[in-house]
């Protein structure tokens, strides 16, 4: 684990691969490293339509950007299109479908950044007391749980980029393999932060990075004049996480 993993950070595929292979290939790297970039997966026309009609719909909007985004029509969309629902399906099999959608907008007038971390809060139709879940929290009306490892192993996020992340504007950084080792207290993820070699995941305008919740991550604040925006969209093997819990459409 305190090696930076060979590939580690590389597109995974291009356009002129096979695609027998392809599915093989992007289940694989996710499976060893937590996380795998897709290269140009929507064209630069339908990004630009993609930003013209959320921004179109007006959404409340946080600093980071909008929350609960799924709720949208133009992001809803975008998550029901056959080639993401494929990207989900070929790691978390063939009932996959998207729960939730965060629109996250960095830029000289909204910039922060972001320690390391996982992504452990689900949010769920009801709340019920289960071994393993917690703490719970309420935001704008909907049940948020900590979920335990054999939940989160369901779940997959395809973080669209709508701008080039480079450098300069704060783009995400994972510790490699780190989704492996399970749910982990602050001060673990803090010690492997300091022995696992970060790498930079720099994508281009319509590609995706796929990660799993686990994956150790975090982010610099922007550097850059020009916007950073991603809609990161969440994937779920099933509605049904762990009985009688039952994931929320946000």
């Amino acid at each position: 684990m305190g090696q930076k993993k060979s590939g580690a950070g590389k597109p995974m595929f291009s356009r002129s691969q096979g695609k027998r292979r392809t599915p093989l290939i992007l289940r694989d790297a996710i499976d060893r490293d937590g996380f795998a970039i897709i290269p140009n997966v929507l064209p630069s026309g339908e990004v630009e339509q993609i930003l013209e009609q959320i921004c179109a719909s007006a959404p409340r909007r946080t600093r980071a950007g909008v929350r609960h985004a799924l709720r949208l029509g133009p992001v809803s969309q975008v998550a029901q299109q056959p080639n993401l629902i494929q990207l989900a399906q070929v790691v978390l099999g063939p009932e996959a479908f998207p729960f939730r959608a965060t629109l996250f907008d960095k830029s000289p007038r909204s910039n922060w950044l972001v320690v390391w971390h996982q992504d452990t809060a689900l949010p769920l139709r009801e709340r019920h007391q289960v071994l393993g879940w917690g703490p719970w929290s309420v935001k704008d009306g909907v049940h948020y749980a900590h979920a335990p490892r054999a939940a989160l192993s369901q779940v997959l996020a395809l973080r669209i980029h709508l701008d080039r992340s480079t450098t300069l504007n704060g783009p995400l950084r994972v510790l490699p393999g780190t989704q492996a080792l399970g749910v982990l207290d602050d001060d673990r993820i803090h010690e492997l932060s300091t022995t696992i070699d970060p790498v930079e995941c720099l994508v281009s305008a319509g590609g995706i990075l796929a990660m799993r919740p686990l994956l150790i991550h975090s982010s610099s604040k922007s550097q850059a004049e020009a916007d950073r925006r991603v809609l990161h969209i969440e994937y779920a093997a099933s509605s049904s996480i762990a009985a009688p819990l039952n994931l929320a459409i946000t």
